[in-house]
């Protein structure tokens, strides 16, 4: 996925990567909005080889990210299952 599909969407929210600010739509799940950023990897192996989103169903777990939001202490989560939230900080690695 390179671009959002045109259709009517709900206002644009911002959320930080790594740091920068990245656009997102309420409700889409963050790994959508992470490709639709253009930020493909999600992480590093053990090897330090990147990875990606590769089942974008929860099995595979390549899409694992750090998140914190709404003041919740930062998990470990599949960024293909978890919804963007305004305030929400993201790293990848």
């Amino acid at each position: 996925m390179s671009h959002r599909i045109a259709t009517h969407h709900p206002e644009p929210i911002l959320i930080r990567v790594d740091g920068a600010e990245v656009t997102a739509l309420p409700g889409e799940m963050l790994a959508s909005a992470l490709l639709a950023a253009d930020q493909p990897v999600f992480r590093a192996d053990l090897e330090g080889q990147a990875r990606g989103m590769f089942c974008n169903m929860g099995t595979c777990g390549e899409c694992f990210v750090t998140v914190e939001a709404l003041g919740r202490p930062p998990r470990r989560l599949r960024a293909c299952l978890v919804p963007v939230e305004l305030g929400m900080e993201v790293w990848r690695g």
